[in-house]
């Protein structure tokens, strides 16, 4: 009588069992056939069977349409486990690899164009599904989260932020603003006499106090006034001061107003997006790795305001980023900026003064209207380094 299967519930039975729940060689894996042998022989008999020959001949017909489906559905398997695992952190590519592939059901390497782990892993880097760097320890892989409800979520968290941050700013800079001209008003309206001076005692110099007094003096007779007139002109005085107190308020009330009127025309051409092409920024978010925070670039393309495509200059890569994971970059005195931000946005200038205890800058202006002319006071945000091609 000849070998047969084992029956159910033999040892023989349960240690096949066990040993096909486990991972087996990749060597001896039909993908055409999603057929796994445990040995050679097994995949000999397997690879000259009938049903294996006949999906030969399929795959022979139309190899690349095969070809790019098995691609296609292990970068997405793979995709989809980095995002749902590791997020967007920065890690090892290999170790992405190795869960993925502990899935017993996974789609084989083998089956697809990608022959290595690293040709898959720079095709993720070309594609811009991922930021990929290579360090001694091999390669290392970070997810850049496209997804559209994300997306929208981190802008409407970054437009709530800034918001709040800007009238907050807002609100500093005005009473700043207040107390300085205050300081100005009453150092100028207050003469140098009734101003302190330092007390200066000479050295030999004694004190001397002076106890006289006076002889008593009859007190002068007062002659008595009308009552009701005393009350009228105490009650005009009165009147008076009271009219020029409010005089006053409202000359005060008018500055302020003026001040108001300004603040409130240069906060009208402000913008909340400030990217332009060709400028230099730094990197500050630290999604991407500290390998990359305060990393500079130039700005290559603008995408829907808010967004840019950076190119750094080491590494030489290109990211795709948000600008509130950016910063504008300040130049020496006597380089050239970008207006980015203001009155004078998208003109370019010459700084030649830097104001670091007021977080600003003057600047002059090299094209358009009035070429020439000094801007002054301009905040740090408002400016950026114009980069200067080699070539």
């Amino acid at each position: 009588m000849g070998k047969g299967r084992a029956e159910p519930g033999t040892p023989k039975y349960i240690a096949n069992k066990i040993k096909s729940k486990g991972l087996q060689k990749l060597r001896w894996f039909c993908q055409m056939c999603s057929k796994q042998c445990r040995d050679e022989n097994g995949f000999k008999c397997h690879t000259m069977s009938e049903s294996h020959q006949r999906q030969l001949l399929l795959f022979a017909d139309n190899a690349g349409r095969y070809l790019s489906e098995f691609s296609l559905e292990f970068s997405k398997g793979f995709l989809f486990l980095l995002k749902r695992q590791f997020g967007t952190k920065r890690v090892k590519a290999n170790k992405v690899y190795q869960e993925y592939i502990s899935d017993r059901t996974h789609l084989h390497m083998n089956a697809t164009q990608w022959t290595t782990l690293t040709g898959f892993v720079k095709w993720l880097g070309k594609t811009g599904k991922c930021v990929v760097d290579e360090t001694d320890e091999g390669w290392f892989i970070t997810y850049i989260d496209r997804d559209p409800a994300t997306i929208e979520l981190e802008e409407k968290m970054r437009k709530k932020e800034k918001a709040e941050k800007d009238e907050k700013e807002r609100e500093m800079e005005f009473l700043e603003r207040q107390i300085r001209e205050g300081q100005k008003k009453d150092s100028a309206e207050q003469p140098e006499e009734e101003k302190p001076k330092e007390l200066i005692r000479e050295e030999d110099s004694k004190l001397q106090l002076n106890l006289k007094m006076d002889t008593f003096k009859k007190p002068a007779v007062v002659p008595i006034k009308n009552v009701l007139s005393t009350a009228g002109s105490d009650r005009m005085s009165t009147i008076s001061r009271s009219s020029s107190r409010k005089s006053e308020k409202r000359k005060m009330s008018a500055l302020e107003e003026i001040i108001q009127q300004e603040t409130k025309k240069k906060n009208y051409m402000r913008k909340d997006y400030w990217l332009m092409e060709n400028i230099v920024v730094k990197v500050t978010t630290k999604t991407l790795g500290l390998d990359y925070v305060g990393k500079k670039g130039v700005v290559v393309q603008v995408m829907e305001k808010y967004g840019c495509m950076v190119k750094l200059f080491e590494p030489r890569v290109k990211l795709k980023l948000d600008q509130n994971h950016l910063e504008t970059v300040i130049p020496n005195v006597g380089g050239k900026v970008m207006i980015v931000n203001g009155m004078h946005t998208g003109r370019e200038a010459e700084l030649i003064k830097l104001d670091q205890d007021n977080f600003s800058v003057d600047v002059k202006l090299k094209n358009g209207p009035a070429t020439g002319k000094t801007v002054t006071q301009l905040p740090f945000e408002d400016i950026c380094k114009l980069h200067i091609s080699d070539k």
